[in-house]
């Protein structure tokens, strides 16, 4: 019989631990680390060479010197993994007060073919759509790589929140009979002989929850059959969703979006400050966030940049820029809340202002120009649901599993979802969502 010990295996953890003690200036002058890593870069010069080694999180520089080395430098090349073991030399003139003078290089995989394009320059020069099609070489580069960690970034800061608020986290199905928003842009499967389809939202099991858990918070993929060619769509993405009970109004859920928020930038200015440096970002710091119904800002900025608004049902993409620009020069807020959007452009289960029923009581929030959220309170009472439901037409029948809820009772609640990419891409001021996406799925990309 063999016995596991943890003590007699690598630590996965020990070189940013190793890290971290140098940062805080701990490590002694002269100790010998051992660690994994790829090649990502090689400077040949005069009588010795930097060699740059990417590890999990990181790019170190290392100092290849021939009389130090057991190995000739000839013999590794850009995009090999190796292990190294280096001799940590005090350094002031290095970023972070060492040098590592490499000893020893054992190479334990190489690239068999010629890398498609250079990763190690600063920005990849190649079209976006090879960037995309050779995406799991494309992320070795720095600056890519930096994006999607911010995207784990910004996942564990929201998890964060709702772990220390004492939110439930619930898992939802993907396969459901009917949807959550209406039918038009869902995926459908064929599901042993009946029909099934992808869901584009977790908002409805959110809501039976409320009834068991008081707060949920959901973590996963959604879908939307969306035929859209836009910089900000995608067909799936990951959906940050919470809804929450015994709410006094909407508002609540804006409250509690705001403290979401604070915690997720305090955690990645605290965590991820090395790739928030690399993508040049400042994160906002705000402990309130404006808020304007959507007619009045629909008015107000017509009449401040004199511009003719097509809808009057929803706001375009240039009038939310439009917003993003004005509250950040007249208020210095990167955020804004939009409140009151008509009955007609929410879903279903949206609960209408009871002082005027064309307006919902709910809201978007934008970042920097764009939306990123939407949420509001939602109808909790069980023949104001079928009232509404009946009014736009919808079949009961089949939706009678989400209204057991509202038959025996429910708390007045409400909640958002957040799309993770969109999010990230506006936070981090990119020019398409697919940039902060793993591997994004469109109308014309399935692969890799």
């Amino acid at each position: 019989m063999k016995v596991i010990d943890p003590k007699n295996y690598q630590d996965f953890n020990a070189f940013e631990k190793l890290y971290e003690s140098l940062k805080n200036k701990k490590v002694k002058d002269g100790k010998t680390a051992e660690f994994y890593g790829s090649v990502y870069r090689i400077r040949i010069m005069s009588g010795f060479s930097f060699v740059l080694i990417k590890t999990a999180r990181r790019v170190i520089q290392c100092v290849y010197v021939p009389e130090k080395a057991n190995f000739a430098i000839e013999t590794i090349k850009e995009g090999d993994y190796v292990n190294l073991k280096c001799e940590i030399k005090v350094e002031e003139r290095s970023k972070i007060g060492y040098d590592f003078n490499i000893l020893e290089c054992k190479i334990i995989s190489s690239s068999k073919y010629e890398l498609p394009f250079v990763i190690n320059k600063k920005e990849l020069d190649i079209s976006f759509d090879k960037l995309l099609d050779y995406r799991p070489i494309s992320l070795r580069n720095q600056k890519e790589r930096s994006i999607i960690k911010i995207c784990d970034g910004v996942m564990q800061g929201f998890k964060k929140y709702f772990q220390e608020n004492d939110y439930t986290e619930i898992v939802t199905p993907k396969l459901v009979s009917a949807g959550a928003e209406g039918g038009a842009d869902m995926f459908k499967l064929d599901y042993f002989e009946k029909k099934a389809y992808l869901a584009q939202s977790p908002q409805i099991y959110k809501q039976m929850m409320v009834g068991v858990f008081d707060k949920v918070f959901s973590m996963g993929s959604v879908f939307r059959a969306e035929k859209s060619h836009t910089s900000r769509h995608i067909t799936e993405f990951q959906g940050i969703d919470f809804e929450i009970g015994y709410i006094n109004g909407f508002e609540d859920i804006m409250s509690e979006e705001t403290k979401c928020l604070i915690c997720v930038f305090d955690h990645l200015r605290k965590n991820f400050l090395d790739e928030l440096q690399l993508l040049n970002i400042t994160l906002p710091e705000f402990t309130t966030i404006p808020s304007v119904k959507f007619t009045e800002v629909k008015e107000l900025i017509s009449k401040e940049y004199k511009r003719q608004f097509r809808s009057e049902e929803d706001l375009e993409p240039e009038e939310e820029k439009l917003i993003g620009e004005y509250f950040l020069k007249r208020h210095n807020s990167n955020l804004v809340f939009v409140t009151h959007y008509p009955s007609s452009k929410r879903p279903f289960y949206a609960m209408d202002d009871p002082e005027n029923s064309k307006y919902t009581l709910s809201f978007d929030l934008l970042l920097n120009g764009s939306e990123i959220t939407t949420g509001g309170q939602r109808i909790h009472d069980y023949d104001m649901q079928i009232k509404k439901m009946k009014d736009r037409g919808m079949d009961i029948a089949a939706f009678e599993s989400y209204l057991m809820i509202h038959k025996y009772g429910m708390p007045p609640h409400g909640g958002l979802g957040i799309g993770l990419e969109r999010f990230v891409m506006k936070l981090l001021k990119l020019e398409n969502i697919r940039s902060a996406t793993l591997f994004p799925r469109d109308v014309d990309r399935l692969d890799p």
